[in-house]
């Protein structure tokens, strides 16, 4: 009896790591991101109170992964632009959103398909309705804590805030990135540019701490 236990406890075991790896192999990305919004993420209480109903109803986010599957398509080294704009400040939940995703042109379809499917299973909240889904080359560098991501009609340029003040002083950070990030901090965006009409109007960002970066996982 103790026998066919045994055997059936490792038949169930068997299975169990059969799914459990199927998920985590569908499920395992993991990159850099970055995020630029047109509202200072980190500013004094007024200087806050005066953008929230006037501003941020805009968003660039950014994703390179570094390694990782989803629905059994290696990912590693696809890189996605998306452009999200609001009715709203997009720290309301209710806010009306629609979005432009472009992924890098160097992605085959299979990729650009599985990133894509990833991106709407995950972020659908954050993205709303995908207006437009196109390919262009998209560059997207990461140099320690800097950040460069440049593709036809947008980019970004985010470096490290000066000795962390996000973190020494969080109660002046007031939004919360757009995606689950693992070590989140502030960024200063030196320039983020968006020139497109997909989505919402042309603007433009710099010398401000607008931005998020960190690692995405999924």
């Amino acid at each position: 009896m103790r026998r066919y236990l045994s055997i059936a406890a490792v038949m169930i075991l068997a299975i169990f790591g059969l799914i459990f790896s199927s998920q985590a192999e569908n499920v395992s990305l993991r990159g850099d991101y970055v995020e630029v919004r047109t509202a200072s993420v980190f500013a004094g209480a007024c200087h806050y109170n005066g953008e929230v109903v006037t501003t941020g109803r805009d968003a660039m986010m950014a994703w390179n992964v570094t390694s990782g599957k989803w629905q059994g398509v290696d990912l590693t080294g696809v890189r996605v632009l998306a452009i999200v704009s609001a009715d709203a400040n997009l720290s309301e939940g209710n806010a009306a959103r629609q979005s432009e995703i472009i992924i890098d042109s160097n992605a085959s379809r299979t990729q650009a398909l599985a990133m894509l499917n990833a991106l709407k299973e995950k972020y659908a909240a954050s993205l709303g309705n995908v207006v437009a889904v196109r390919s262009a080359p998209i560059s997207f560098e990461r140099n320690g804590r800097t950040y460069a991501v440049v593709t036809n009609e947008a980019a970004i340029n985010v470096e490290a805030m000066p000795n962390d003040l996000c973190c020494k002083m969080p109660n002046l950070v007031w939004y919360t990135p757009l995606v689950g990030l693992e070590n989140r901090k502030v960024g200063y965006t030196s320039k983020a540019l968006y020139s497109g009409k997909v989505v919402g109007e042309p603007w433009s960002r710099s010398g401000e701490n607008s931005a998020f970066y960190g690692t995405f996982s999924l």
